[in-house]
């Protein structure tokens, strides 16, 4: 195959590759969860530990699947699961407080979402025929 991959049609994906990027999604998911509780209860540990984690499976899923879909679908996950956290009930619960370790949270898990998804490992062409200048 000659030419440049922004010239190749785009293909679904493969289905193993498809229930991977799920089974991240669902992970990043229990993350969301697991951090909320953790950075609360454990206040600056439990704060580190959360960001780490969530930090881990981004940039582990990116070079799992050797491609920056791996990064994001934990973070969507991770999203979603913190997003729907967030907001309170009509009894008045809610899982976050208005506390700073609460912002950092969120703040910290959406910067490292971004360096992650930045730093994971995008999709190269193959052989050397498809560089630049040759």
């Amino acid at each position: 195959m000659s030419g440049s991959m922004l010239a190749q049609p785009l293909q679904r994906p493969s289905l193993g590759r498809m229930a991977a990027l799920l089974g991240l999604a669902v992970l990043g998911a229990v993350v969301g969860v697991a951090g909320a509780l953790v950075q609360a209860a454990w206040f600056p540990l439990g704060l580190l530990l959360a960001l780490a984690g969530a930090g881990g499976l981004f940039l582990g899923g990116g070079y799992a699947l050797r491609g920056r879909s791996g990064a994001v679908a934990p973070v969507l996950g991770w999203v979603v699961a913190v997003i729907l956290l967030t907001a309170s009930r009509p009894e008045g619960d809610f899982l976050f407080g208005a506390g700073g370790g609460s912002y950092i949270f969120l703040l910290g898990g959406m910067g490292l979402a971004v360096i992650c998804a930045t730093l994971a490992p995008g999709r190269q062409p193959d052989g050397d025929a498809d560089r630049l200048g040759k």
